[in-house]
């Protein structure tokens, strides 16, 4: 039984109506419902007297220190067997940091635990670390993502995660961890006995040297299988250092993200080594990177390798062109793995949506999702898509946005998906003008075809 309430006011007699509710159910869901410290009094009465609470996500409310305490004071009590906590966004600092060890301590049911978004500091980081420290603490997800942390917070981290044999997934993106601090932190994964399975390090100050580390908890880790490296200058030099330990036999990496990281055409040959040789690697993310038309051509090869087996692959923004296009159409008309591919944000013109219509018209086809929004797509590529969508039996979601094409383009389009053979389920045409007139027809395709979302 879940309540799950996102982004709603609630009246003073819509809450008298919602507490009885918060006592029984399994599942607690009030995401960006403008709750203050003032109603977390009466949350802590609910949770008190719910012991059936598994999960409570109280994320993007202004409950502050005080709130928060309330709220973790209901937890606290012995039938309480909660599972997973998101206080994600909720105005939590440092000072109200002193609670955690308790609850930590007293909620050995306790997994998962999501404090993003709010800016606990060192200070704060240090007090949670004492709660994870405890032979009670059983927690295996902890989620600190913009929390203000620096890399003097690392070693307390490493030290918390030694203990923590069944530990799984650690995300502390964008914090300023810098070279140091993940080089702590990264020992302490490998000197712990914990299966780590995700390890999300977006934006936290990363270099070359810093895959060095990494290569360690790879190796160390054979357990993990989602690794965010995203927004960090790792560089080519640094690529290839990571790609010899994902190499390794013993890795059974699944998603690997490396976007923006300084990746040029030479990265992108050591990481196609990767592509060919894992087939547990389902989900790779290179967006925001220069790699070329020639990177394009490597990737696309690769992916035809009998040994890859990727579902999803992440490259707006790659410096490709029209040139690139007749690799892209060749992979895909051969491909039976890639599910989505985005290609936004590249300059590949009709002439390239041509070339990857054709593949997509070869019969077998795979894709289901294909994003080419900003792609300098007009009226003559969406010629070319409206034949396609005739054709093609696999496509779910074509994704449109922020191209030149005109209102003839469009209908062009709006033609073929209202076809009975048409397949397509969700048209994304975002920062694309028209007129009152087409607004008004799309409205009435959207009615007339309710399995068709159209998102402008």
């Amino acid at each position: 039984m879940n309540l799950d309430i996102q982004c709603q006011e609630l009246s003073d007699a819509r809450w008298t109506e919602l507490l009885p509710l918060m006592q029984q159910y399994e599942v607690v869901r009030l995401d960006d419902c403008g709750l203050t410290e003032e109603r977390c009094r009466d949350i802590r009465s609910a949770l008190q007297a719910n012991s059936s609470l598994t999960e409570l996500n109280l994320c993007s409310n202004m409950l502050g220190d005080g709130g928060v305490r309330l709220v973790l004071q209901g937890l606290q009590s012995p039938a309480c067997k909660i599972r997973k906590l998101s206080l994600e966004n909720c105005c939590l600092t440092k000072a109200g940091c002193g609670v955690l060890p308790d609850v930590l301590r007293s909620v050995p049911t306790l997994r998962e635990l999501d404090l993003s978004n709010n800016p606990l500091e060192d200070a704060g980081l240090q007090l949670l670390c004492e709660g994870l420290l405890d032979p009670q603490c059983h927690l295996e997800n902890l989620h600190l993502e913009y929390c203000n942390l620096t890399g003097a917070s690392c070693a307390s981290l490493a030290s918390a995660l030694k203990a923590k044999q069944h530990f799984k997934a650690l995300v502390v993106s964008n914090n300023e961890l810098e070279e140091a601090g993940v080089r702590v932190l990264c020992q302490g994964l490998v000197d712990s006995a914990c299966q780590l399975e995700t390890l999300r390090l977006e934006n936290c100050g990363l270099t070359a040297a810093s895959c060095e580390d990494l290569c360690g908890v790879v190796a160390a880790k054979p357990s993990l299988q989602v690794l965010d490296l995203g927004d960090n200058k790792l560089g080519d030099q640094g690529i290839a250092t990571l790609c010899s330990s994902l190499l390794h036999s013993s890795s059974q990496i699944r998603v690997l993200w490396l976007w923006h990281c300084d990746i040029t055409t030479t990265g992108c040959r050591d990481l196609c080594r990767v592509v060919r040789a894992k087939q547990s690697l389902k989900e790779m993310n290179l967006a925001d990177n220069v790699l070329g038309d020639e990177g394009a051509r490597l990737l696309c090869e690769s992916v035809l390798e009998p040994g890859c087996q990727l579902q999803a692959l992440w490259m707006k923004t790659c410096s490709f062109t029209t040139a690139s296009c007749a690799s892209f159409g060749e992979m895909l008309a051969q491909n039976k793995h890639l599910m989505e591919l985005h290609l936004s944000c590249n300059k590949l013109g009709d002439a390239g949506v041509r070339e990857l219509c054709e593949g997509l018209r070869q019969p077998g086809t795979v894709l289901r999702e294909l994003w080419i929004g900003d792609c300098d797509v007009g009226d003559e590529g969406c010629a070319s898509l409206a034949s396609l969508l005739l054709v093609n039996c696999s496509l779910r979601e074509l994704d449109l946005s922020n191209n030149c094409m005109s209102e003839e383009g469009i209908r062009w389009l709006m033609e073929s998906v209202e076809q009975p053979g048409c397949m397509l389920e969700q048209l994304v045409l975002y920062d694309i003008y028209w007129s009152e007139e087409m607004d008004d027809d799309l409205q009435a395709l959207g009615e007339r075809k309710p399995g068709l979302r159209i998102i402008s």
